[in-house]
């Protein structure tokens, strides 16, 4: 089924930021839990938890709260920032060996052997798409494309467990609900699944609070039946084969404070040469580069005073925060980004072929040689994106009703206000009363178009920012003015009052609004050629499909292989399996998900 159809009876449906609910079918009874716990029914009565649908990015009240959060995390994020209090909490440095079964001494620390990992980043959005990534990493083995593909040991989460905002209700619905409906229990044989997690900006929203809660419990903490470890909000792990992996702590462009930087300097203690690291940072910021020269300032200062005196080096770097997979390379070094773990998909289509790392122009004194990279992979592929681009004229409307409510209630107010001005409006005090003074109105439109053209994640704001707002506002109002043109030519104006008025909202609203949400589609595809409002292009649109996450190898011969998986389609009809085994999914797709490969093996050595 297209992204942009509406669903077929027995799957999830309920308007925008509603909890999901199965549509009604005629054999679905009303049945109780059985007594091994095990729903029989999308019933969150039964579950412990409410799925959500997808975040409706574009709609008004979560646009409002979401600013609000943002801004108020920007002010106060110095005084909320519990990182340098978490130098009170267990500096713990942890180990990972092949079937780990408890504490590992070093005794017992195997110099060799074979592990599998896990890496998926930005789940905890809608249920069916974070649940169907949930289901596939929880499968005891996947087979793709003629490769067997065990089950990882371990479970690395890149970041943004949550939208849209952090709390213990929302990471309860959207992450831990469908994360335990998917492994619901440790596994009956073989080692428990371990879970650790880097903070992304979402989960920072409300100063890491909830995030500590669910994640930094040590060994005491667990997700179904995955085992939280970390004692902080940043962790390293010795993996065998003399294989690190450090998760980093930098979000928002964030500073390493001190606690972190002395943790991690014990950590550098114990590498040498010959030791390979692989960095997880909460974003892309090789990437976020070529458009903000500070981004990648934290990442760079972090290996070259920490990593690289010791001789180690750092043969990959795996990110999410942009909710694509893309691999930039060069010899001795990848750079992955792979957020496809349940958000909506971020378009490729802009990536640069190349990018130099770090940026050239730095503004760092000390910065490392900048590197060239090559994009060399990407899912969705760049003509992909390109074509779920133009769905942009479908999907925001359908996807983003309170939206367009806003913009046809713009242009309603508009369109009076220019009628009132033309001075064809019936005299009165009840008329007056719903009319608006045009300069306001075409102020507003104006103030709306470029604050949309400058969004949080817009970066430095260019000159193309204010061209293209401002001309984006004038084509609003000139819709506003071609609705006034047909109202002055219509013979509204001459019914009793308020029949007008009752008009303009019956008739005028919902076709304008149709107009205005269609010129907005068309704002940002012309926007997003010139960078502007790229994210807003396809949050906009909702796109669940392209999913995926990581399968990382790491053989005994000390070589790492990276299996990069991926699904075209999520899982959106689900069936309740209350029979199966304690450790089983509690649901099952009702179509099987076509699991591939999105990139060629990758191997490391």
């Amino acid at each position: 089924m297209p992204d942009d159809m509406p669903p077929a009876p027995g799957e999830l449906s309920a308007e925008p930021g509603e909890p999901l609910l199965p549509i009604p079918q005629e054999d679905d009874e009303a049945r109780p839990a059985p007594p091994n716990g095990r729903p029989t029914a999308l019933d969150p009565d039964q579950m412990g938890f409410t799925p959500r649908r997808a975040v409706p990015w574009l709609s008004p009240v979560l646009l409002s709260g979401t600013a609000v959060r943002v801004v108020l995390a920007d002010l106060f994020g110095a005084y909320l920032d519990k990182r340098e209090l978490q130098d009170a909490l267990s500096p713990r440095i942890l180990r990972e060996a092949p079937g780990y079964a408890g504490a590992v001494t070093d005794d017992e620390w195997p110099d060799t052997g074979e592990l599998w990992v896990d890496y998926a980043a930005d789940t905890g959005d809608g249920f069916n798409a974070t649940y169907s990534v949930a289901y596939l990493l929880a499968q005891p083995s996947l087979t793709v494309d003629g490769h067997e593909l065990p089950r990882g040991e371990v479970l690395v989460l890149g970041g943004d467990q949550v939208y849209p905002t952090a709390s213990g209700g929302q990471y309860e619905d959207r992450f831990k609900g469908p994360f335990r409906a998917a492994m619901p229990e440790p596994p009956a044989e073989g080692p428990r699944p371990r879970l650790y997690a880097v903070p992304g900006n979402h989960d920072w929203y409300d100063g890491l609070t909830a995030f500590l809660r669910l994640f930094v419990r040590g060994d005491e903490g667990s997700i179904g039946g995955w085992q939280t470890r970390q004692s902080r909000s940043y962790f390293a792990v010795e993996l065998p084969n003399r294989w690190w992996l450090l998760g980093l702590d930098v979000q928002a462009g964030a500073y390493i404070d001190d606690p972190q930087l002395r943790y991690f300097r014990s950590v550098a203690a114990r590498l040498g040469p010959g030791d390979k690291v692989i960095i997880c940072p909460p974003s892309p910021s090789w990437v976020e580069a070529t458009d903000d020269r500070k981004a990648y300032d934290s990442l760079d200062y972090f290996i070259r005073t920490i990593i690289d005196p010791t001789g180690a080096s750092v043969p990959l770097m795996i990110s999410g925060d942009l909710h694509h997979y893309a691999r930039y390379s060069r010899p001795g070094r990848e750079l992955i980004t792979s957020g496809g773990g349940g958000a909506y998909l971020y378009p490729t289509h802009e990536l640069p072929d190349q990018i130099a790392v770090p940026p050239v122009r730095s503004l760092v004194r000390n910065a490392s040689p900048s590197l060239q990279y090559k994009l060399q992979s990407a899912f969705p592929t760049k003509r992909q994106s390109r074509g779920l681009a133009f769905g942009v004229f479908w999907r925001v409307p359908w996807r983003n009703p309170m939206f367009l409510g806003l913009l046809g209630l713009l242009q309603t107010l508009t369109m009076l206000a220019f009628v009132n001005a033309a001075d064809r409006v019936v005299s009165g005090v009840e008329q007056r009363l719903v009319t608006v003074p045009a300069v306001l109105m075409v102020i507003v439109d104006l103030l709306g178009t470029c604050m949309l053209a400058m969004p949080r994640t817009a970066g430095q704001r260019r000159p193309r920012h204010w061209i293209l707002g401002f001309l984006h506002g004038l084509a609003f109002i000139g819709v506003a003015t071609l609705g006034t043109w047909a109202w002055l030519n219509l013979p509204f104006l001459t019914l009793v009052w308020p029949l007008p008025l009752l008009i303009a909202i019956v008739l005028y609203l919902p076709l304008s609004a149709v107009a205005a949400g269609e010129l907005f589609a068309l704002y940002l595809l012309i926007a997003a050629k010139f960078d502007v409002n790229l994210n807003e292009l396809f949050a906009g649109q909702g796109i669940t499909g392209y999913k995926g996450f990581l399968r990382l190898h790491f053989k005994p011969d000390g070589t790492l292989t990276i299996y990069p998986l991926g699904v075209r389609r999520t899982g959106r009809h689900w069936h309740a399996a209350p029979e199966a085994a304690p450790g089983s999914p509690w649901f099952v797709p009702g179509r099987p998900m076509d699991v591939h490969l999105i990139d060629a093996p990758i191997e490391l050595r």
